[in-house]
């Protein structure tokens, strides 16, 4: 039979795992009776843990939010991820440098030899190339995931892309991200009486928590609705061509970001594009990687083989130099 540490350390990473436990099932799946069960419980709040419990005949044991924050159980990978995210973390959020740091050495001191390595790699070979200084700041972003989670409404500064600032009054839905640090909150404005998608970086750093209020349908499909908003509104050109693929296959190697890829039929897709300038339009077709054709507008044709010709007219330029 274990001992009461090993059960204990047992006992916890089950309850890290599953959301919620029935009595018999915990027990059965640790393999001790019910009353060894209930011992080891109260010997995990004892340290510091919440352990929520229920009685009865459906009554059973769920991990509670506590005052404090007690260890946590990782297995391999999930302690790799957790330094991968990390790493990350300390590029894309504002003011994190140093909090990241510290996290980082704890981990690293808690690891085994053999993650220690695994981890150590990743540190020791991996670089920054970020074009710019981190644009997220993490308060913001709890702040807003918190109001989506509790239904509570939100008051902000918000600049759109002219940099024009407006008060905005939303019911917030929830938070999507293109997997770069572009982060945007998906909220009902309360004022123009629809939903809307907003960018975090430009939401005013200490929106104004409201009162809370009964959830709206959201939109059908949430992540369809944010890419369309952020790929078409409030550009000035818009786009829409056809490219060979189905949106299983395309949707691999067409960033998300860069439009709404849409079935056309079994063998082909719509993608649609939105940008503020012409080369921006061809920068995010180029991206795609692969041929198209122009559906519409059709007007957009003159200009894009004006691009094309200059790019033509540049590698006659490196081929002439050359010969």
């Amino acid at each position: 039979m274990l001992d009461t540490s090993a059960r204990l350390l047992r006992l916890l990473s089950a309850l890290q795992v599953h959301r919620y436990w029935s009595g018999q099932e915990l027990a059965e799946h640790l393999e001790v009776t019910a009353r060894t069960l209930r011992r080891d419980v109260d010997r995990l709040r004892s340290l510091g843990y919440v352990v929520e419990a229920t009685s009865g005949p459906g009554g059973g044991y769920q991990l509670g939010k506590g005052t404090a924050v007690p260890p946590l159980l990782l297995d391999d990978d999930e302690a790799v991820a957790v330094a991968v995210s990390l790493r990350s973390a300390a590029d894309a959020f504002s003011g994190l440098s140093e909090t990241v740091m510290g996290v980082l050495v704890k981990l690293d001191q808690m690891l085994p030899a053999r993650l220690r390595r695994r981890v150590g790699a990743l540190q020791s070979v991996t670089v920054s190339v970020n074009d710019g200084p981190p644009t997220l700041d993490p308060h913001l972003l709890t702040t807003l995931a918190a109001a989506c989670r509790d239904n509570e409404q939100l008051q902000f500064m918000y600049r759109d892309h002219q940099g024009k600032a407006s008060r905005r009054q939303v019911e917030p839905l929830g938070l999507a991200h293109t997997g770069s640090r572009r982060w945007y909150l998906v909220a009902w404005d309360i004022d123009r009486e629809d939903w809307r998608t907003f960018r975090v970086d430009r939401i005013d750093a200490n929106p104004s928590v409201g009162p809370r209020f009964a959830p709206r349908d959201p939109p059908d499909d949430l992540a369809t609705y944010v890419s369309r908003s952020i790929s078409h509104d409030p550009y000035r050109y818009r786009v829409r061509v056809k490219l060979r693929g189905s949106v299983k296959t395309l949707s691999k190697q067409v960033p998300p970001w860069c439009g709404v890829l849409e079935p056309l039929d079994d063998e082909s897709c719509v993608l649609s594009i939105g940008a503020g300038t012409i080369e921006a339009l061809v920068a995010q077709l180029v991206l795609c990687g692969m041929d198209f054709e122009l559906l519409e507008p059709l007007e957009l044709a003159p200009e894009l083989r004006k691009i094309a010709k200059r790019l033509d007219r540049a590698t006659r330029a490196t081929r002439a130099t050359r010969g």
